[in-house]
């Protein structure tokens, strides 16, 4: 029978075994660096895969990071606006009180004249407010886009007072809130939405009275914001005795078309209470014993600060108690709907930091799940690492430990 026998070199078995030391050297090695890093993935070529993930998270963490900062300006920036809408609404509330002052049948034409000279000093204010930056030198109220100086007037000519911009709110989305608010829709009025008109009445001798409503929207639709005047062209007692009729002109000053109305007859005995009719959505009525030559005006107010100007001139002008009570009348209706306006973007502003908290908030989650999922892909489980390089080392020492007797066996050692 034939016997086989199988010849291992010593080199052969030298070389294998120095091979094994060496990759359980290398691999200790790794392990030792994992180890001291605490990364499982120190460079692309340990792992593409995981080196991948592990960029893309951080790239997204960055992302993250610049959005925040972002979102960081644009709350500090609606912050400050929301701050400065608050003092223009304590401006057009320190007005309004000096307005129903003024209105006080005690006063003087001097004394009125005193507290227009205040009233102008609050009306600068809410103008400088209304044109305030932010801390990077831009507007609060520049809407869409705006000049860096969104409100100018007084102007010489209608309107008074213009935005320098395009009205509008810039929209929020997942990651941003916008930089600044409506400044239009907090400080300029629109006849057809505020229905802010300004009525004056022609001077009225002391031994009579003769004033108006506030001017009310009907019919948006019908709204032109047109210019009126009202010029009483006859009061008849005597065609119908015990009554009164009352005729004038109405005019729209804007196209210069005038109409002849005559109102409904009254009893002598009392005072009128004329209801106009013709301005288109509009409507109005005169109150008192109007007479012959008596004119009244109805001009649209452009803006909150042409409120407050009207306020100060009528209020200033005033000779007598009469004008005095139609000048304050007009101006607190139409400073509580300026006050309504900011109030309102006021209120936007309030949810536009909420919004941005939210954003936040949501941010944060996503940076947290970011970074676990940088952690995933790329660091390294420190009992399982402190586990596996124990094995390795004990590995690696038994490898060392086995060769270094083998290497002394050799046919020789045998001989001898």
């Amino acid at each position: 029978m034939a016997t086989n026998v199988l010849r291992t070199a010593s080199a052969n078995t030298y070389d294998n075994a120095i091979r094994n030391i060496t990759s359980r050297q290398s691999a200790l090695s790794a392990l030792q660096e994992n180890l001291t890093s605490g990364k499982q993935v120190n460079r692309p070529s340990d792992d593409p895969t995981g080196a991948a993930n592990a960029e893309r998270a951080l790239t997204r963490i960055s992302r993250v990071a610049t959005d925040q900062r972002a979102l960081e300006s644009q709350r500090n920036a609606i912050a400050m606006a929301e701050s400065t809408l608050g003092d223009a609404n304590a401006t057009l509330s320190q007005f309004r009180t000096l307005v129903v002052s003024a209105g006080n049948g005690v006063n003087s034409g001097a004394e009125r004249k005193t507290i227009a000279k205040e009233l102008q000093g609050l009306r600068d204010q809410l103008f400088s407010l209304a044109n305030q930056k932010d801390t990077n030198g831009l507007p609060l109220f520049g809407a869409l886009n705006s000049a860096l100086t969104p409100f100018v007037g007084p102007q010489a000519t209608a309107p008074d007072y213009t935005f320098n911009g395009l009205p509008g709110q810039v929209a929020s989305n997942t990651v941003s809130i916008p930089f600044a608010l409506d400044g239009d829709s907090a400080f300029m009025h629109q006849p057809a939405r505020d229905g802010v008109y300004n009525v004056t009445v022609s001077s009225i001798p002391t031994s009579r009275t003769l004033t108006t409503d506030n001017v009310a929207v009907t019919s948006s639709s019908l709204v032109s914001g047109a210019s009126y005047q009202i010029a009483i062209t006859g009061v008849d007692t005597t065609t119908t005795p015990g009554t009164t009729v009352v005729t004038y002109d109405l005019t729209d000053t804007t196209t210069g078309t005038t109409t002849s109305q005559t109102a409904p007859g009254y009893a002598s005995t009392q005072t009128a209470s004329i209801a106009v009719t013709g301005m288109a959505g509009l409507s109005l009525n005169i109150n008192g014993t109007p007479a012959v030559g008596d004119t009244i005006t109805v001009n649209p107010s452009a803006s909150v600060f042409s409120v407050l100007d009207n306020a100060i001139k009528n209020i200033s002008s005033a000779a007598n108690n009469n004008d005095a009570t139609q000048a304050v009348s007009q101006a607190l209706h139409n400073i509580d709907i300026g006050i309504e306006r900011v109030s309102a973007v006021r209120g936007q502003a309030g949810d536009l930091l909420n919004r941005a908290d939210r954003i936040s908030s949501n941010q944060e989650a996503r940076k947290v799940q970011l970074e676990a999922d940088r952690s995933r892909a790329e660091d390294m489980d420190m009992i399982s690492g402190i586990s596996k390089f124990q094995n390795q080392q004990t590995g690696f020492s038994a490898a060392l430990q086995s060769y270094a007797q083998v290497q002394k066996l050799s046919l020789f050692n045998f001989i001898s």
